[in-house]
């Protein structure tokens, strides 16, 4: 059985896949972390994500103008900042564009290293 990173068990495979590619030298070291440092890591690395879209999204409605929630009328900026947060913490959960696993091996990696 073969397990993704949205999911983490108590059973590991002997590789594990990262982005659509099996990669056992993670699931070697999710053998040595506890799945709480999991979930937390995992929580880290989606919040990591959701902030560089959330800076992504934000530059790219910046120059809107017109009416509707990204228009240019008062109150849109704070209207604006709220909706794109939102959308980029969505979006990470979601799966995102993929940053979130990259920067949930790397620091499973170091902990990986730091405990054995």
């Amino acid at each position: 059985m073969q397990s993704s990173l949205n999911g983490i068990s108590n059973s590991y495979p002997k590789s594990t896949l990262i982005n659509g590619r099996n990669d056992p030298q993670l699931a070697e070291a999710l053998t040595r972390v506890s799945p709480e440092a999991q979930k937390k890591t995992r929580a880290k690395a989606q919040d990591f994500e959701a902030m560089f879209l959330n800076s992504m999204f934000s530059q790219m409605t910046t120059g809107v103008k017109g009416e509707g929630p990204f228009g240019d009328t008062t109150g849109t900026g704070a209207w604006r900042s709220m909706l794109t947060d939102e959308y980029s913490k969505s979006f990470a959960k979601s799966g995102g564009i993929g940053i979130s696993n990259d920067v949930f091996r790397t620091l499973i990696l170091q902990q990986a290293n730091r405990a054995g």
